[in-house]
C-alpha cells in the first residue's frame, strides 16, 4: 500500500510542479550564496564565517530570500498538495468502498497515506541536502565539519516535521469535507491565516491592552515581550523559522529579550550544536506535538467513519 500511494504522489502533476518549484528555488539559493560566499566568509565580524556549508544555505545578496525562508512559504504548500484528497477522493470516486471490502485493516489506509508521502518529502529534502554538500565540495573543495553536518541534519528534521503538520492537517480536512476543493481551501486559508494575518491579529490585540511602553520599566517590557513572543509561537510558520535559524545560525544565543546585564561582557561566538539544540528544542516539540495532534484527530475521525456513505 505504501508503494502503491508512493507511486501514485510521484506521478501526479501537482507533485510535480511542486517539487519543481522547490528545486528551481533552491538552486536560485545556491547560486545566489556561492556568488556571495566569498565575502561571508571573509567576514571576520560575523562569528558564523567559518561555517561555509551553512553559508551556503543563509546567505544572500538581498536579492531573494535565503533558502530556509523559502522553505516556510513552500513546504507547507507541499504538504497540502499531497494530503487535501488523500481520502475524498477516493470516496468519491467509489475506490474507497472496494478497497475497505478487502481483507486490509482500517488504519493500514491510513497510515500508507502519511507514511508513503513523508517518504517521499524525505528522499525529496535528503536529496537536495546531498546535492548542496556534493556541490560545495566541488566547486570549494572545503571539508564539511562534523558539526555542520549535524545542523544540516537537525535542519532537515525539522523541515520534516514542519511538512509533516500541515499534510496531518490536510488528511485531516480531507476526512471532515467532503470535497476535495473545500478541504484544499480551507487548508490553504489556515495557512494564509498564520503566515500573513495572525502576526496582525496579535500585534493588534496586544496593543489595545498594553500600557504605553514609555511608561513601564525594563523588566516589565520585557516580561510584555515574552508575552508576545509565546502568544505568535502558536504560529507553525513562527516555529520553524525560529528552529531552522538557530540551527543554521550558530551565533544565535536567545530567541527572546535580552538585558542589559545579561549581553554586558558577552563574547559574540557560535555555539555548540548541543546548546542550539536545547534552545530550539520547545520550538521542535511544538512542531512535533502538532503533528501528532493532527494525525491522532485524522485517525480517531477516520476509524470512525461510516465508509459505506
Amino acid at each position: 500500500m505504501v508503494r502503491k500511494e508512493i507511486t501514485d504522489h510521484i506521478r501526479s502533476w501537482r507533485f510535480a510542479i511542486l517539487i519543481g518549484l522547490i528545486i528551481l528555488t533552491f538552486v536560485a539559493s545556491l547560486y545566489v550564496s556561492l556568488s556571495n560566499i566569498k565575502a561571508a566568509i571573509g567576514n571576520v565580524n560575523d562569528p558564523d564565517h567559518t561555517f561555509l556549508y551553512l553559508k551556503l544555505l543563509t546567505t544572500t545578496d538581498n536579492s531573494i530570500p535565503p533558502f530556509h525562508i523559502f522553505l516556510s512559504f513552500l513546504a507547507p504548500l507541499l504538504g497540502i498538495s499531497m494530503g487535501f484528497d488523500a481520502i475524498n477522493a477516493e470516496q468519491n470516486s467509489g475506490t474507497q468502498t472496494r478497497l475497505m471490502a478487502q481483507p486490509v485493516y482500517r488504519d493500514n489506509i491510513l497510515l500508507a497515506k502519511f507514511i508513503s508521502a513523508l517518504v517521499v518529502v524525505s528522499s525529496l529534502f535528503a536529496t537536495l541536502a546531498l546535492l548542496m554538500i556534493g556541490g560545495g565540495l566541488l566547486l570549494t573543495g572545503v571539508r564539511m565539519e562534523p558539526q555542520e553536518l549535524l545542523r544540516i541534519l537537525g535542519f532537515l528534521v525539522v523541515t520534516i516535521a514542519y511538512v509533516a503538520f500541515w499534510l496531518s492537517l490536510s488528511i485531516t480536512l480531507s476526512i471532515v469535507f467532503r470535497q476535495a476543493a473545500t478541504s484544499a481551501l480551507t487548508a490553504i486559508g489556515i495557512w494564509l491565516f498564520f503566515t500573513i494575518f495572525y502576526q496582525l491579529v496579535v500585534n493588534l490585540v496586544i496593543r489595545s491592552f498594553l500600557p504605553d511602553p514609555a511608561m513601564l520599566t525594563q523588566e516589565e517590557v520585557i516580561r510584555y515581550n515574552n508575552i508576545i513572543l509565546n502568544i505568535l509561537r502558536i504560529a507553525p510558520n513562527h516555529l520553524y523559522t525560529d528552529a531552522v535559524a538557530t540551527l543554521l545560525m550558530p551565533s544565535v544565543r536567545s530567541l527572546g529579550p535580552l538585558t542589559m546585564e545579561q549581553m554586558a561582557g558577552a563574547v559574540p561566538s557560535p555555539l555548540p550544536f548541543k546548546e542550539s539544540l536545547m534552545l530550539v528544542w520547545p520550538q521542535v516539540s511544538g512542531l512535533l506535538a502538532s503533528m501528532t495532534g493532527c494525525f491522532a484527530l485524522a485517525y480517531y475521525l477516520f476509524m470512525r467513519r461510516e465508509v459505506r456513505s
